[in-house]
């Protein structure tokens, strides 16, 4: 069972990066994003983290995004999770 916050963030993605319908759906903890998904690229990671910070409730401080956040969406989810419960 997907957690609420693991849905928002997969929704995120697909509106965001423009993913074909259901594309996120198959991601699990592994799946690469920065780097492996041809639709994040340094332009669009700006756009990620707003949509995050507005969807998810959360703030998101520059000192925290890092090339080990957007690495798979296991680490993503797990960071979203975790502000959201810091909120």
């Amino acid at each position: 069972m997907r957690s609420h916050t693991d849905k928002q963030l997969r929704r995120i993605l697909t509106d965001v990066l423009g993913l074909k319908p259901g594309q996120a759906d198959d991601f699990d903890t592994d799946t690469g994003l920065f780097g492996h998904l041809p639709e994040l690229d340094s332009m669009a990671v700006a756009g990620l983290l707003t949509e995050m910070e507005d969807r998810l409730d959360i703030v998101i401080e520059d000192d925290e995004v890092d090339g080990e956040l957007l690495e798979s969406f296991g680490n993503l989810l797990a960071f979203a999770e975790a502000k959201r419960k810091a909120a």
